[in-house]
């Protein structure tokens, strides 16, 4: 096993070898043996065997294992700082074939929540598709989404969460405030200010309408606003957050829904806010992208129109 010194880092005899070197940078970018083994379309053992070989070339411990993947050391952040220039820019050059034009662009895979893309991306997105944008869109929960993108399946991933390591490169998109929902009719029933004035209890006789069966949403708005925990069963359960805003709106109970998605409802009336709270629970979704990799310009262009929508949002 190599071993990792302290000082200065030990120059390797003769030239690396550059097959060694892109398979390096594709692990260090996807944080996976396995991804890396994706990405560049060769076998897991075969990856395994080449960043094995740099090593030994190197003296040096290029990645960590963990249970997530591989973490790279700080001599490995060291060596992609100075050879992904120079390889992204080969590999421009290689893909841009004899007669030197720029390969035509591929369509943009994007992946995010069913209902935020639905609702919001997509419609942000509409006339870049009128200007030659292709998109490709996968729907999802943001684990699983983040691992596609480091294995390279997606371009951009709209996460609920901040994507953990420092393969991802992520930028705060768009805060979603969470409102206590019913229909008028289960309003009236309930009581003006009743949730205001008696927390939770006003609605003990309330049924449920909810995403999942424990309650992911419902019960960070309890702890945030009541400061208690959450029990007892949904009457409907529903794992998408269009079926529990219909659900609501007709009547079945209350549920808890990002503003963005009910906003329509409720300056309508088809849908009445229990409570205002001055300090209303916020869940931060990212825009997260995976760096390094020689772009695609429409990627770009879709990244951009998508943080600048979002400040309407």
């Amino acid at each position: 096993m190599p071993r990792p010194d302290a000082g200065t880092p030990p120059q390797p005899r003769g030239p690396l070898d550059l097959s060694l070197l892109r398979t390096f940078l594709a692990v260090h970018r996807t944080g996976s043996f396995t991804a890396g083994a994706r990405l560049l379309g060769l076998s897991q053992p075969t990856v395994t065997t080449q960043i094995r070989a740099l090593e030994r070339r190197l003296d040096r411990e290029l990645f960590e294992r963990g249970p997530r993947g591989v973490a790279p050391t700080p001599y490995a952040d060291d060596l992609a700082a100075q050879v992904a220039g120079p390889i992204d820019a080969l590999a421009t050059v290689a893909d841009c074939g004899l007669d030197g034009a720029p390969p035509a662009p591929q369509p943009v895979h994007l992946a995010g929540p069913a209902e935020f893309l639905s609702l919001c991306a997509l419609p942000a997105l509409a006339p870049l598709v009128g200007e030659g944008i292709r998109l490709q869109v996968t729907l999802g929960l943001t684990d699983e989404l983040l691992d596609g993108l480091r294995a390279g399946h997606h371009d951009l991933v709209v996460a609920t969460q901040r994507p953990r390591g420092r393969a991802l490169a992520s930028v705060p998109l768009v805060d979603e405030e969470f409102v206590l929902v019913a229909s008028p009719e289960w309003a009236r029933r309930i009581g003006p200010g009743a949730v205001a004035a008696d927390g939770p209890a006003a609605l003990h006789d309330v049924p449920m309408v909810m995403y999942a069966a424990d309650l992911p949403i419902a019960r960070r708005y309890w702890r945030h606003v009541f400061g208690r925990r959450l029990t007892g069963e949904a009457a409907v359960t529903v794992p998408d957050l269009r079926g529990v805003l219909a659900a609501v709106s007709a009547g079945a109970g209350f549920g808890v829904l990002p503003r963005y998605l009910c906003r329509a409802e409720l300056a309508a009336g088809r849908l009445t806010a229990l409570l205002d709270p001055e300090d209303p629970p916020i869940n931060t979704s990212f825009l997260v992208q995976r760096p390094g990799t020689p772009e695609n310009p429409h990627v770009a262009l879709v990244r951009d129109r998508l943080l600048r929508a979002a400040r309407s949002w």
